[in-house]
């Protein structure tokens, strides 16, 4: 009998499973998630879904661990300081593909050197340049990102300034070739610079969570789920945190074909932060072929087809002035629900919210409070941030209370952007203890912030909402609305016809929203969703049931949907893929482009067996370090040719290689 320990951390919540022989849940549990310490969420969650199970500690044979942290993060904005070396490009190309944007202020530098296609030196690496930029940002940033131009082909410059960056400093480095194999420069820098944000991240995460598991008894090895839903080692997701970036969400999808056997269906997976949505079709995910994207970021990660929205049961309400009704809208980003933050410090959260409901006009800031989280990155802090943090100190606080300034505000943005300080504001959440429909936290908390908020005016002069039980539907109408809007976006994206117009602008069409209202006049309009939903998340229950009615569908929801990606996360299977390019300079020469340098052949068929030789090596030895038992190998070739004067020239070839086997269970 062999017993396997799932966890997750989500944004507000940490769910363990344990499941026996890969067939039966035999118990499930939740902590809340400690953003200051990840760890002690996990702590919780595993010794509540323990204590529930009765099983001893010593038979748990396998741990594994999903979590939305590096999704979370990117959606936020959120992550380490650091410094991006790009070498070989053009200074344009930083702002052209969306690099400044992601750096957001941090440092970067544009090097002369990088190879050309065929992986010859196109110009000498400056590396008087780089040791001058490392010398100069070394103890102000958390990490480096290293991308050079067609490093795939030839990593000799990223290799250089990797070691350099190691001798002078001993930051951890991400190289844009160690994450992909394939061409695009400026896609393979965005990768390795939000590799390199997530790295402390992950790395704290794992740590901790090991050091717990151990705390408490358990000394099976942790696996992580990757963006793909395979499994991983801990120390391999620790080198490459950017392939955990929606490891919940492929999590969740591996649980939900488990707990259903579904072969056609969207999954709909709603937690705290974001809603992911993915098709699942044959009884398989399907692997975005553009590379993962999450929140405004495509990188080059092979992960899950997911549409990721930041819309959760934490996601931020705002007013919205326009137009005379007005109204309200929710996220991108997750704030701390102010019926939870009231469980920590009810004192503060009552008598500031007293006060503001004794005052006969609305503040500005009324119903939202801030606090410190300890035990993140300071790297990098300036003046104004660090003397808001000093005057915020240890303590919970109402956000007029801090800011005393009007400029303040970007440097509080900043410090919420690195994850430094928690904002608590209205959420879904606090709507849904208003109106009965949860009860874990300070329903009075919350209906107090619901007043406040609904004392704002529209533009027609009248309040938003005379009550908070009337302001709190409004908020989940709201958030079915928008997850109606995600899914019927996930839709026409994944529609094999396509319509010719982008899936925001299809899913919100007048004739669209007029058919599931099912418009009958003169014209006859009828629209849905045309396969099941399974709706997945511990809130699913509460919002999904209104939106499968909304869309025309059939909604399904598992008896264990709230812990879908910690079932997810212990069912999966551990894969490795390994790809390579063989090229061809000039006519009978091969070149078979390897991470440690450019190999040339005389012969095509020498060639490809010495790049499918190194590809399985790889392969097999990334498998076998995850853990992965019992191996099999899928090896795939795409060799083009063209023809020129009447024969086949070879062109170019690239060979793929999959080893994929199941965890080693034992102790």
């Amino acid at each position: 009998m062999a017993l396997l320990l799932g966890v997750d951390t989500g944004g507000t919540y940490t769910d363990a499973v344990i499941i026996r022989d890969e067939v039966e849940v035999v118990a499930s549990a939740k902590a809340l998630t400690t953003r200051a310490d990840l760890a002690i969420g996990v702590g919780g969650a595993v010794r509540a879904v323990l204590a529930q199970s009765g099983v001893a500690v010593d038979d748990i044979a396998l741990a594994s661990l999903s979590t939305t942290l590096a999704t979370n993060a990117l959606v936020e904005g959120q992550g380490g300081r650091v410094a991006l070396i790009y070498i070989g490009f053009k200074e344009r190309d930083l702002e052209t593909h969306g690099l400044l944007d992601a750096l957001n202020g941090d440092p970067a530098i544009v090097l002369a050197g990088g190879h050309n296609h065929a992986g010859g030196e196109a110009v000498p690496l400056d590396e008087a340049a780089l040791r001058a930029f490392v010398a100069e940002h070394g103890d102000s940033v958390g990490g480096f990102a290293v991308a050079a131009q067609f490093a795939t082909r030839n990593p000799a410059h990223e290799l250089r300034a990797m070691a350099l960056v190691a001798e002078l400093t001993g930051r951890p480095v991400s190289a844009s070739h160690q994450l992909s194999a394939k061409l695009n420069g400026p896609k393979r820098a965005m990768t390795a610079v939000l590799n390199a944000r997530l790295i402390g991240m992950i790395d704290r995460l794992i740590g901790r969570a090991e050091d717990i598991l151990r705390e408490i008894g358990v000394q099976a090895p942790l696996m992580v789920v990757r963006g793909d839903g395979a499994l991983i080692s801990s120390a391999q997701a620790r080198e490459r945190p950017i392939e955990t970036i929606l490891s919940g969400p492929a999590a969740s999808i591996v649980g939900a074909r488990w707990m259903t056997g579904a072969d056609h269906a969207l999954v709909s997976d709603i937690g705290g932060t974001t809603t992911d949505v993915a098709l699942l079709k044959g009884g398989r995910p399907a692997i975005d072929p553009a590379g993962a994207q999450v929140g405004p970021y495509r990188t080059m990660v092979e992960a899950v087809a997911m549409r990721t929205t930041g819309l959760g049961g934490d996601s931020e309400v705002h007013f919205v002035t326009e137009g005379l009704v007005g109204g309200v809208t929710l996220g991108p980003r997750r704030v701390l629900p102010v019926s939870l933050l009231a469980v920590d410090a009810p004192e503060v959260v009552h008598d500031a919210l007293d006060a503001q409901l004794r005052s006969t006009l609305p503040g500005e800031h009324d119903g939202r409070f801030l606090r410190a989280v300890a035990g993140q990155s300071m790297e990098g802090i300036g003046p104004r941030e660090t003397a808001l943090l000093e005057r915020i100190g240890s303590g919970v606080h109402p956000l007029g209370d801090i800011l005393r300034a009007r400029i303040e505000t970007g440097a509080l943005k900043r410090l919420v952007d690195r994850g430094l300080v928690q904002v608590s504001a209205v959420t879904p959440s606090d709507a849904c203890h208003v109106l009965g429909l949860a009860d874990a936290w300070d329903r009075q908390a919350a209906e107090k912030a619901l007043a406040l908020f609904g004392r704002r005016r529209t533009g027609a002069g009248e309040r938003l909402a005379a009550q908070a039980d009337v302001l709190a539907r409004m908020i989940v109408d709201q958030l079915q609305h928008q997850t109606a809007l995600a899914l019927l976006e996930a839709a026409f994206a994944e529609e094999e016809d396509g319509f010719g117009e982008d899936p925001a602008v299809l899913a919100r069409h007048v004739l669209m929203q007029r058919g599931l209202g099912g418009h009958a006049g003169l014209v006859r309009l009828d629209t849905g969703l045309g396969v099941p939903v399974i709706g997945l998340g511990a809130s699913a229950r509460t919002y999904y049931p209104a939106v499968g009615t909304r869309l025309g569908c059939e909604m399904i929801l598992p008896e264990h949907a709230g812990v879908a990606n910690a079932i997810g996360a212990v069912v999966g299977r551990v894969t490795m893929r390994e790809a390579g390019t063989v090229t061809s300079p000039s006519e009978g020469r091969f070149r078979v482009h390897l991470s440690a340098g450019p190999e040339d052949f005389r012969d095509e068929t020498a060639a490809l067996a010495r790049l499918e030789e190194v590809l399985r090596a790889a392969a097999v030895g990334a498998a076998q370090d995850a853990g992965a038992a019992d191996i099999k190998i899928d090896v795939t070739r795409d060799v083009r040719t063209a023809g020129v004067e009447g024969r086949e020239v070879f062109v170019e070839a690239e060979i793929t290689v999959e080893a994929s086997g199941r965890p080693r269970v034992g102790v």
